[in-house]
């Protein structure tokens, strides 16, 4: 798998690069990653990215055409990897995109990678997105000064999806809105000591039964869910994931599990 990434700050992604999961994974070669700095495709002096709104208002605007030579550079860059470079998406870090999540991770995992577009300032000529972007995709409601930490994030979510990131593959089978787990939450996890602060493990968890042990995950996760996050419940229900002893136990939780 590859990424490549359009920023005006390249040396942000040394992290993913280099350290955890996403740094072990690439030393493996398990994922590579191409950095593009649109300042590397101007033709001034200033080596000038952005300007003045048309219209007025605050702030500046990134101009079309670096963005559109660096996206082409990666391009070029992808094809010299591998043949056919196949369709590529070109993913834009936006607020009004399409909110990333966890399936979206594991279809780039299966898909090869993208390339992801870092915005700055107040916006990206429209005219670059029109001819450009495939995806828009946002973390969330808020807004960051850039594109880079929703690029890292979108990285490593992918990047710990690949056979042999993990050093147990089962690790990401247990990961919250896995649909191993009909896309709920996670249980709680415990490690030792047994008794910290006079709280204890759960008796469960200690027991040594594998199938009690399955049952109390299992109802942590359904609990979780429905308490923090009630439509992925009714998302699991809809799609027919819910076993009938999954309703049973919803059920003596009350009101929270509907």
């Amino acid at each position: 798998m590859r990424f490549d990434v359009v920023s005006l700050f390249p040396d942000m992604f040394s992290a993913v690069r280099d350290l955890g999961v996403t740094g072990r994974a690439h030393k493996q070669g398990l994922w590579s990653l191409g950095l593009w700095n649109p300042r590397d495709f101007t033709h001034d002096v200033h080596r000038t990215v952005d300007d003045r709104p048309y219209g007025g208002g605050p702030g500046m605007v990134m101009m079309a055409e670096p963005l559109e030579l660096a996206v082409a550079a990666a391009r070029a860059g992808i094809a010299a990897e591998r043949e056919p470079p196949g369709d590529i998406p070109v993913m834009l870090m936006s607020p009004t995109g399409k909110r990333f999540d966890q399936a979206m991770a594991q279809e780039l995992a299966h898909g090869g990678g993208a390339i992801l577009i870092c915005g700055r300032y107040e916006g990206i000529d429209q005219r670059f997105i029109d001819r450009n972007v495939t995806h828009e995709v946002s973390m969330g409601d808020f807004v960051l000064s850039g594109g880079e930490i929703a690029a890292l994030a979108i990285i490593d979510s992918a990047v710990r999806l690949l056979p042999g990131a993990l050093n147990d593959a089962d690790s990401a089978l247990q990961d919250s809105f896995n649909t191993a787990l009909t896309g709920l939450l996670d249980s709680p996890h415990y490690t030792r000591p047994e008794q910290y602060h006079g709280v204890s493990v759960p008796a469960e968890l200690i027991s040594g039964h594998h199938a009690n042990i399955a049952i109390w995950r299992r109802q942590q996760s359904l609990a979780l869910t429905a308490a923090r996050r009630p439509d992925l419940i009714a998302a699991a229900r809809e799609a027919g994931l819910l076993s009938k002893a999954d309703e049973k136990f919803l059920r003596s939780l009350g009101g929270q599990a509907k």
